[in-house]
């Protein structure tokens, strides 16, 4: 509980202001417990919070705060300012600003009124010259091979042409995993959780530098219940159904306005638009930097399998499977028959090869 005595010890003598950061989210959660905490004790000090679910989002929970998310893995650089100095002495509320930045050279170009020739520093030349020795260092280079496309989790339907899962586990999979192996020629099915794969793939050079369970809809009688539940997984730090939340609804909104795929695509060409983050939240102004149009989102399953051999019913075949599913796929199994109770003593090793090892095996089988 925030109001514990450490707490109270903490916040008892009051700063000019409170800067606040979190690995949770500013929306639906614990924040406004520990905010009302401390606005217990010091009803006007200013009060800057930072969360983190992997989405763009904004929140003030009075006029002399505000609460900010700045998406994932730099993918975003988030930006804030108050008007502390005119909050001294009194009661007003405080003007504040957010915008969320695409990080990208052009950005800080254009924030810091920098040329492509004069943004470059003596000190950040010399991390780049460090970076490239250590790319060097570790063939961070290394040609796999040449993506014919691009390939996506989610911005295309699952099983599809385009779809990264179906492009690993109905070709990369198969493919790795039958390289000297003496069980390739014996039919078989391969499963894998989706979440293995983090990034898409994009048309060009595939190397070394290139390169789980998901929520379902619930009614809105049971929203109380998903707010424990979504607490429960910010406090285990999983934040990836939260994003993928985040860009199906940025997708609905996008659909609702009659944008679909050939029309999302069509005004892309037209406007000079790229495809990216279009952030709504309920802080006042606009907050992305950059204008795009809404990524489109596609749903995908929890499991992904290849493509099922053309045998009869009573042919033997193996299941393969990577261990992280191993627990579920034997109850899953179980569940399906009575005859024998699997167990993970029924389980043996299939390949060597790594989960993570099958696309660059792929690419340097069929990109070449």
């Amino acid at each position: 509980m925030v109001k514990e005595e450490w707490f109270a010890e903490a916040i008892a003598e009051e700063p000019d202001v409170f800067v606040l950061v979190g690995h949770m989210p500013v929306s639906y959660d614990n924040w406004p417990t520990v905010f009302d905490a401390v606005r217990a004790v010091h009803p006007l000090t200013p009060i800057l919070i930072f969360g983190h679910t992997h989405i763009r989002d904004c929140r003030q929970y009075d006029g002399r705060s505000m609460a900010l998310e700045s998406g994932r893995y730099m993918e975003t650089i988030g930006w804030m300012s108050a008007d502390l100095d005119a909050a001294k002495g009194n009661a007003n509320n405080i003007s504040f600003t957010r915008r969320y930045m695409d990080q990208n050279r052009v950005t800080y170009e254009y924030h810091t009124q920098q040329s492509n020739s004069t943004f470059d520093t003596a000190e950040g030349r010399s991390i780049t010259y460090g970076l490239q020795e250590l790319a060097v260092d570790f063939d961070l280079s290394y040609l796999f091979g040449t993506a014919p496309q691009d390939y996506t989790i989610n911005q295309n339907p699952y099983p599809s042409n385009g779809s990264l899962l179906s492009l690993f586990i109905e070709d990369a999979v198969p493919t790795a995993l039958a390289i000297n192996n003496t069980r390739a020629d014996i039919p078989n099915i391969m499963i894998t959780n989706s979440g293995s794969q983090r990034f898409n793939v994009f048309a060009g050079p595939f190397t070394k530098n290139a390169a789980g369970a998901d929520e379902r809809r619930r009614k809105r009688g049971e929203f109380e219940r998903e707010l424990w539940k979504r607490s429960e997984e910010f406090g285990r730090g999983e934040v990836e159904t939260v994003f993928r939340r985040w860009l199906e609804d940025m997708d609905r909104r996008a659909r609702s306005g009659e944008m679909g795929a050939e029309r999302r695509d069509a005004v892309v060409a037209a406007q000079n638009l790229t495809l990216g983050y279009v952030t709504t939240d309920s802080c006042p102004g606009a907050g992305d930097d950059t204008l795009h149009l809404a990524l489109p989102y596609y749903d995908v399953p929890d499991f992904i399998g290849s493509i099922a051999p053309n045998v009869t019913a009573d042919t033997p075949i193996d299941l393969v499977f990577v261990d992280f599913i191993e627990a579920q796929l034997l109850g899953i199994v179980n569940g399906l028959q009575t005859e024998k109770n699997y167990t993970d003593s029924d389980v043996m090793l299939y390949s060597e090869v790594l989960g993570n090892e099958a696309l660059g095996i792929y690419a340097q089988v069929a990109w070449n």
